[in-house]
């Protein structure tokens, strides 16, 4: 509408109580509510998919904490960028006042170089750093400076979340909340939004502004995929389509499909997917349902990954199209996954137990005299390398974690367990 910014900024928020969504991080009681009521921030990395609010709640924490905000896209900066940014905020900063921040648009995009030249300014706190990425940051961020964040997961908004907004919009609006527009079908304006609050505003805008001479503009899904001109199906790599093809990759390569598993490789091909996030998949995938069942598999996924760095699109696709194939035809077992699940519900119920005498180190000669390492038995001083002795804390002697599945390789390998501590290791 002439005059006025587009929808989606005039609607944006400006404080907690207009947000919506992501409940769990600042709804009343939550980790951010919290801090940001205290008004005191630590540098955090907010992970999630695209419009769902990250770079409006960098924004919002800023305001609400009084400081200054600095804004860089790694798109189309590059470290003299950061550089200045960094500079002009240590000017901003005075005494012991608290320092400003500085958010980063797609941190995932900034090279190592990037990554690193903001190293010190987090560190010493020159800047609190407010990332916001809609890749897995353990991937795409460089550890020395992920250590130094917290990470923060935001969800694709609910259905109920999206109503809100559209209830809102139509309500407080300066420019709709003067037209007469009534929603009587809603599936294909949330479908085509995907969860994204933005793509949910701009969509609403489109099809108004192009109703504008009706008296009384109902939305209906016809009207919106008339207007859109788009195939439904059309895959989007930042939207929910993205999150929704890849869940349907990884569970047919995990229920044996072979055929499926390729079909969804290529719908992310087509779509223009990074070969390496779906390289990535396939790396857990091969680890949390393959497993034991067949460690090769691992080995497999991690060349492909190496592989497709080197190679590059087109050709990735068929490296790409040989590992899917061979982990969808593999054996299964998710032993391994559950495991450490087990394991570290088991950590969670027990506490920290202490380590037995007999496996402590003990590098200092009063560790020595207090026992530590003593009576302990060095598995290669015995026949087959193995010699019973307890590993595990007191209280928990005998408990069983790993429990071998039924495929060949793990059959093996519980017969070797059974043939070295008897009892336990039967089923």
């Amino acid at each position: 509408m002439s005059g006025y910014p587009p929808l989606a900024e005039r609607m944006r928020p400006t404080n907690l109580e207009q947000y919506i969504g992501q409940k769990h991080l600042v709804g009343n009681g939550a980790v951010l509510r919290k801090m940001i009521d205290r008004k005191v921030i630590s540098s955090i990395i907010l992970w999630g998919p695209p419009g769902v609010g990250k770079t409006t709640l960098a924004k919002i924490i800023a305001k609400q904490l009084e400081r200054p905000f600095f804004i860089l896209s790694a798109i189309n900066s590059g470290v003299k960028d950061v550089r200045e940014a960094i500079e002009k905020a240590r000017k901003a900063r005075f005494f012991s006042s608290p320092s400003p921040i500085l958010f980063i648009d797609e941190i995932h995009r900034f090279s190592k170089s990037q990554q690193d030249s903001l190293l010190g300014a987090v560190e010493e706190g020159v800047v609190t750093l407010i990332g916001a990425t809609t890749e897995n940051p353990s991937f795409e961020v460089i550890s020395p400076l992920l250590s130094r964040c917290q990470v923060y997961v935001l969800k694709s908004l609910e259905k109920e979340d999206l109503l809100d907004l559209v209830n809102k919009v139509l309500s407080t609006d300066i420019v709709l909340k003067e037209k007469n527009v009534v929603v009587k079908e809603d599936t294909a304006l949330f479908r085509y939004s995907g969860g994204d609050a933005r793509k949910l505003l701009n969509i609403l805008e489109l099809v108004t502004n192009a109703e504008i001479t009706q008296d009384t503009i109902e939305i209906t899904d016809e009207l919106v995929t008339t207007h859109l001109q788009q195939n439904p199906a059309q895959y989007d790599k930042n939207g929910e389509l993205h999150y929704d093809i890849i869940s349907a990759f990884i569970k047919s390569i995990r229920g044996s499909d072979p055929d499926a598993a390729v079909y969804w490789l290529a719908r992310m091909v087509e779509g223009g997917e990074d070969p390496k996030f779906i390289a990535r998949r396939l790396i857990i995938s091969a680890s949390e349902d393959i497993g034991l069942a067949n460690p090769n598999a691992l080995l497999l996924a991690s060349n492909c990954f190496e592989a497709i760095k080197m190679v590059g699109w087109p050709e990735s696709r068929i490296i790409l199209s040989q590992v899917t194939i061979y982990l969808a035809t593999s054996p299964k077992s998710n032993s391994a996954y559950q495991a450490i699940k087990d394991a570290q519900t088991l950590v969670k119920q027990t506490g920290n137990l202490p380590v037995p005498l007999h496996l402590r180190n003990a590098p200092t000669k009063l560790m020595k005299e207090m026992n530590y390492g003593k009576e302990y038995l060095y598995a290669h001083s015995y026949p087959n390398n193995f010699v019973e002795q307890d590993y595990m804390p007191d209280e928990l002697q005998n408990q069983r974690i790993y429990h071998p599945q039924n495929n060949q390789q793990e059959a093996k390998v519980n017969e070797r367990m059974e043939f070295l501590w008897k009892d336990r290791f039967k089923e």
